[in-house]
């Protein structure tokens, strides 16, 4: 019995599944054909998290794609009270600060597709995201994105990204409504005004 050439391996159907748009089909092939040709045949699967969420995903990337995992790090941690970060990114991206980076990519070169993924701050990209791009060399690299946002979309996260790394491929990515961390500190706040628990 012929073996059956045409069924989909879980790491193309998943990458397919991620590219979901019907208007990107040809982009999808091109990704997914792309996911398997890194180091080794592994994408590389780069993400940013402030809570946990992004990582989730990462993980899950990671795990179902057989990709190589990279955690993006400020050199100096980003506060750990959340308005103080969004007061912290809100200057950065004021000033078009690039925060410097823990560590880089050793081997970048070795590969050619990179899931890229972040929380979207602001209706945009956080400046740490803009310094992992702009500190190395993507030309010719496909990159997926995969964002969580808070309830008002991508934003210009997109243009953000695609001017950081001129010279790369921006395939169509991921995108969902995450746990909205503002909301949950004011519900937070809004019991213990209220009920004042500590009484």
């Amino acid at each position: 019995m012929m073996p059956n050439t045409t069924k989909k391996t879980r790491r193309e159907m998943l990458v397919s599944s991620l590219l979901f748009p019907l208007a990107a089909v040809s982009a999808m092939s091109a990704a997914s054909a792309n996911a398997q040709s890194g180091a080794g045949g592994k994408p590389l699967v780069a993400y940013f998290t402030r809570s946990g969420n992004t990582r989730t995903i990462a993980a899950l990337l990671s795990r179902d794609l057989d990709g190589d995992l990279f955690e993006i790090e400020p050199a100096t941690p980003y506060p750990a009270d959340y308005f103080a970060t969004v007061e912290q990114a809100t200057h950065e991206r004021e000033r078009n600060f690039l925060p410097p980076l823990k560590a880089s990519v050793s081997n970048l070169s070795s590969y050619k597709t990179v899931f890229l993924g972040f929380p979207i701050w602001g209706a945009s990209a956080p400046p740490i995201v803009r310094s992992f791009l702009a500190n190395q060399d993507f030309s010719g690299k496909t990159i997926i994105p995969f964002n969580l946002h808070g309830g008002y979309g991508l934003g210009n996260s997109r243009e953000i990204i695609a001017s950081a790394a001129p010279k790369a491929n921006f395939a169509t990515g991921f995108v969902m409504e995450g746990l909205q961390e503002r909301r949950t500190t004011e519900l937070v706040r809004n019991w213990l005004t209220k009920s004042d628990p500590t009484r």
